[in-house]
């Protein structure tokens, strides 16, 4: 019996602890994205990108089709996105963020523009990965 106590309580610790570090990796991407919303709504897309993976590898899947690369990101949105007209204010709205393994998760949401050229909505699904210690996005799929 003493065995069998003992043993629970290690679960119910160690469970208690993964799920405090779940809750505080979901709390640093909430975070990276908030941080996304002010820097895209002040027309600052460099500041946006900081929130991506700055590697060859980072995958954009959009109306465009697939690109591969950061510098192929920001060129991208740049060129769709030249003004403040056209960044507008933005709002995500986080439908769900789920653990793949302890060092990714997916995101999945909504994204809204509010602009005086015409506002804009779509979804997307990012995929969040642990690299060097920080969480950086890895793949973006938005429409």
């Amino acid at each position: 019996m003493k065995l069998f106590i003992s043993t629970l309580l290690i679960c119910l610790v160690f469970n208690s602890c993964s799920t405090s570090s779940i809750e505080k990796d979901k709390k640093t991407i909430l975070s990276i994205m908030k941080s996304q919303e002010k820097a895209w709504s002040k027309n600052n897309i460099e500041a946006f990108m900081e929130g991506y993976w700055k590697s060859d590898s980072l995958k954009f899947f959009g109306s465009s089709g697939l690109k591969y690369g950061w510098q192929s990101t920001l060129n991208g949105y740049k060129k769709r996105y030249p003004t403040k007209d056209h960044t507008g204010t933005l709002r995500f709205k986080i439908n769900d963020i789920s653990q793949i393994n302890s060092a990714s998760y997916f995101v999945m949401g909504e994204y809204h523009l509010v602009r005086n050229i015409g506002n804009a909505d779509g979804v997307f699904m990012i995929i969040f990965k642990k690299i060097n210690g920080e969480w950086k996005i890895i793949a973006d799929t938005s429409c």
